[in-house]
């Protein structure tokens, strides 16, 4: 999948020029998206402000990480439980 050349911050900054009135097809054409990407963008970064999407970045990160986490523990319980099983 290709990578934007835009940081999180840009696009914010982008999509608040965007809201402050003016036009969506100017600022898709000063900044050279697409309008696909542009309302992508905006359905995914509307209404934030810069330091947020790095805030959800770093909430993804730890998710995925407990999701990781919960998936070894559950792996663990369910070979202790067959461990168990068989002794029986």
């Amino acid at each position: 999948m290709r990578k934007n050349g835009f940081t999180e911050g840009q696009i914010v900054a982008l999509l608040t020029e965007g809201e402050t009135g003016v036009p969506a097809a100017e600022v898709i054409r000063k900044h050279g998206i697409s309008r696909n990407t542009y309302f992508n963008w905006k359905s995914r970064y509307g209404g934030a402000t810069i330091s947020e999407p790095r805030r959800l970045r770093e909430l993804e990160a730890e998710n995925a990480k407990l999701k990781r986490m919960y998936a070894d523990l559950a792996l663990e319980n369910a070979a202790i439980k067959d461990v168990l099983s068989r002794k029986s």
